[in-house]
C-alpha cells in the first residue's frame, strides 16, 4: 500500500469482507436488493476521489467525485457515509493523521465544498432524517437545487454537517475530531487475529455502544435501541471469538427484519483506515 488513497479504497474492502456484521451485507449476507459485489464495485468506483483526496484537491470535490464512482454499480448507495469519513481523513493523512489535523481539514472547508456535497446527493439515494423546520431549504434530498439556499447562507460544509448533529453520527465525526473513528481504529490494533474477524468484533463493539443513527431514521428509536441491547449483550462476552453462532443468528435475524445498521458500519471503514494508516494492523 503506498498511499493514503490506496489504505482508505483497501479499508471499504475489508469492510465488506468482515463477517458477522449484524444486519449489513458481508462476504455471507446478501441484502434484498444490495449485494457484496455491489460494495466491491462501489470501493473500486470511489479510487479516483480518494485519489483528488490524497493530492489535496477540495474535499467537497473529492467527495461528489468518489460518490459518483461509487453509483456506476447496480445495488445503490453502497458506502455514501463511508465515503463521507474516509474522504477528509484522507486528506489529513496526506500530512498527518491525527484528530487536530482533521479538525483542521474540516474547518478549511468552504462553501464550494458544500455546494459539492449537496451535488453528490444527485448521484445516489441517502436516508436521512427531515432537517430542522428553519432549514427545509438546506434538505440534502433536494441535493443540488439546494445549492441557491447554500450559496445565499454562506454555509461551508462544516456548518452543513453540524445540521446533521445529533440525527446523524457520521455527521457527529466531523464536530468530534473524528472521535469514534479513532476510538474503532484502537480497538482494532489491540485485537489479534485476522483483520476481517477484528473487523466483526469491532463492529459489534460500536454497535453496543450508541443506537444506530441509520437504524433510528429508518425505524424509530425503540428498535434501534433494542438492537443497539441485543448487541451489547453479545459484545460483552466477546460473542464474535466466543460464540460466534449467536452472533450469526443475530445477523440473520436483522437481515430478515430489514434492519440495516448502516451507520456503524461507516465507522468501521474509518476505523480501518485510520488503524491501516497508522500501521497497527495490515494484511
Amino acid at each position: 500500500m503506498n498511499g493514503p488513497a490506496d489504505r482508505a479504497q483497501l479499508a471499504l474492502l475489508l469492510e465488506v469482507a468482515g463477517t458477522p456484521k449484524p444486519g449489513n451485507v458481508d462476504r455471507e449476507r446478501d441484502l434484498s436488493a444490495l449485494r457484496f459485489e455491489h460494495f466491491l464495485a462501489g470501493a473500486v468506483g470511489s479510487r479516483t476521489g480518494l485519489d483528488m483526496a490524497e493530492a489535496g484537491d477540495p474535499v467537497g470535490a473529492a467527495f461528489e467525485r468518489s460518490v459518483a464512482g461509487m453509483a456506476t454499480q447496480e445495488g445503490g448507495n453502497t458506502q455514501f457515509g463511508s465515503l463521507l469519513l474516509l474522504v477528509p481523513l484522507v486528506s489529513a493523512a496526506a500530512a498527518e493523521l491525527t484528530p487536530e489535523r482533521c479538525d483542521d481539514v474540516v474547518s478549511e472547508t468552504t462553501v464550494a465544498d458544500a455546494e459539492a456535497f449537496y451535488r453528490a446527493f444527485d448521484h445516489v439515494s441517502v436516508a436521512v432524517d427531515d432537517p430542522p423546520a428553519d432549514a427545509a431549504a438546506l434538505d440534502v434530498r433536494r441535493g443540488s437545487d439546494a445549492i441557491p439556499a447554500v450559496r445565499e447562507r454562506g454555509l461551508d460544509l462544516q456548518s452543513v454537517l453540524e445540521l446533521g448533529v445529533p440525527g446523524d453520527d457520521v455527521a457527529r465525526e466531523w464536530v468530534t475530531g473524528f472521535e469514534r473513528s479513532f476510538a474503532a481504529a484502537d480497538r482494532l490494533g489491540d485485537r489479534s487475529g485476522p483483520v476481517v474477524d477484528r473487523t466483526a468484533a469491532v463492529y459489534l463493539s460500536l454497535l453496543a455502544e450508541r443506537p444506530d443513527t441509520l437504524v433510528v431514521t429508518r425505524h424509530g428509536e425503540s428498535v434501534a435501541a433494542d438492537v443497539r441491547e441485543r448487541a451489547s449483550t453479545l459484545a460483552e462476552r466477546d460473542a464474535v471469538v466466543t460464540d460466534r453462532p449467536a452472533v450469526t443468528t443475530f445477523a440473520d435475524d436483522l437481515v430478515a427484519e430489514g434492519i440495516n445498521p448502516g451507520t456503524t458500519a461507516d465507522l468501521v471503514a474509518a476505523g480501518l483506515f485510520i488503524a491501516l494508516e497508522r500501521g497497527t494492523i495490515s494484511v
